[in-house]
């Protein structure tokens, strides 16, 4: 097994292209604006404690800009690379021009990049599927250097880290790539200007990568990305209970939270407390019930009228059966071999007397497709709660992006996290992960919530 890495990945600030809607892509014309200067000043302070091995940047203006001004604020030296893979798309004849103009002058290519991207041909060529192959050189860049030497300035059981700077369409293209994605997951993933995502490799550079966050804007001021037209529904795992606290498996067992869980509730709630929300969901079981209620308690303010929390049965946490109530060893003595394949196969597991992972995919990608349909008949761009569970909230985060069970631990579900996914296109087209796994009402930007059983 290789080493535990973990890839910090920024986008530049704003940029002054970004401040005229031009397109930019590889044009090295655009350098940061003064807002552009203060974001990444806020990024470097957000990773301030995190020791980086190595940083990469693009060499273009706006990203190494950005990358010089977070060096200035981070509390040891940082050894900068430049490299060409980490450049923007190339869209060629558009680099430079309005949006606008683009949209007049090349009415079919630029429906087509707004619609399907993947997509688009400009000359002989298939920009994103440039992009993605770039996007795989450098992680196979990265996987061929030796940091066997480099120090984490933690100690040995704390994972070696490596801060990547660059621009939306290429860290769209890094994330999805890490995750065996192909690229009609561009236009599903949220890039914010100096938003930060963290990715886990659990076993090395060259093993498949863990989504911790995605699109962390909230050391910039903005708690939550914004919505860029239609509905958006929140999606909150609860706070933590007890048997979280003791790695004790609880599936649909109604065990209540702990005082941290009620905590990181009410941390939810201070964090979501000015978003307006109009309807709110939750699982009937109680730790996320009362995470919810908390959340609305809070939001109340926001309010003209209090919301009715309504029940979702298959929002329900996966059924692990007889391992319901057992910890790890006590699951290995009684039902032996069956863990590990848990942990590293968990969809090839059939809980006793249980569920498997297919069975939680379905069900909650069922009930999750009805939410939405009912938040877009309310109103257009309605706003929704929905609290559940660590597994139903892989699931659909998973199945939202073409994933199925094997795609069980691609993403993070810290306690108390929220991620937002936005429907920009109705509720029956392409859902954009706008953030996930934002656990900074915690604690900082890495998620520190405990890493206990279901």
């Amino acid at each position: 097994m290789g080493e535990s890495i973990r890839v910090v990945i920024v986008r530049h600030g704003e940029s002054t292209y970004n401040l005229e809607q031009r397109f930019q892509g590889r044009l090295d014309r655009s350098v940061l604006t003064q807002r552009g200067r203060e974001q990444a000043d806020c990024v470097g302070r957000a990773l301030r404690e995190i020791p980086f091995s190595a940083c990469f940047s693009s060499p273009l203006q706006r990203a190494r800009q950005t990358t010089d001004v977070i060096a200035t604020a981070l509390s040891a030296p940082l050894q900068i690379e430049d490299t060409p893979l980490l450049r923007e798309i190339a869209l060629y004849d558009w680099e430079g021009l309005r949006f606008d103009d683009v949209r007049d002058r090349f009415p079919a290519d630029y429906q087509l990049w707004r619609s399907r991207p993947q997509d688009l041909r400009l000359g002989d060529r298939y920009p994103l599927r440039d992009l993605w192959q770039q996007a795989r050189e450098f992680w196979q860049l990265l996987q061929s250097r030796e940091w066997s030497t480099l120090s984490t300035a933690i100690g040995s059981d704390e994972p070696k880290s490596f801060l990547v700077v660059g621009h939306s369409g290429i860290n769209r293209a890094l994330i999805a790539t890490a995750l065996g994605l192909d690229e009609t997951a561009y236009a599903q993933l949220g890039m914010n200007n100096c938003s930060i995502s963290v990715l886990n490799f659990a076993n090395g550079l060259g093993s498949t990568a863990q989504v911790e966050s995605l699109n962390l804007t909230g050391h910039l001021g903005d708690c939550l990305p914004p919505t860029k037209g239609g509905i958006r529904l929140l999606l909150v795992r609860h706070g933590e209970t007890e048997w979280n606290r003791q790695k004790r498996f609880q599936g649909q067992r109604d065990i209540p939270l702990n005082d941290n869980g009620e905590l990181q509730a009410r941390q939810a709630a201070a964090f979501l407390r000015e978003q307006p929300l109009d309807l709110a969901f939750s699982s009937p079981l109680k730790r996320p019930w009362r995470t919810a209620e908390i959340v609305l308690e809070e939001n109340l303010s926001a309010q003209t009228t209090p919301l009715e929390l309504q029940p979702v049965e298959a929002l329900q946490e996966i059924s692990h059966g007889l391992w319901e109530g057992l910890l790890e060893q006590e699951i290995e003595a009684n039902f032996p071999g069956q863990l590990p394949i848990w942990q590293t196969t968990p969809a090839k597991v059939q809980m006793p007397e249980g569920e498997n992972l297919q069975q939680v995919w379905d069900r909650s990608l069922s009930a999750w497709q009805q939410l939405v349909e009912q938040v877009r008949a309310h109103s257009e761009t309605a706003t929704a709660l929905v609290v559940a569970h660590d597994a139903v909230n892989k699931g659909i985060l998973s199945g939202l992006m073409g994933l199925g069970p094997e795609a069980f631990w691609f993403f993070k579900q810290g306690n108390g996290a929220v991620s937002a996914i936005d429907y920009p296109y109705g509720p029956n087209g392409a859902p954009v992960l706008r953030a996930v796994n934002i656990t900074s009402h915690i604690g900082g930007v890495l998620d520190c919530t405990a890493a206990g059983a279901l």
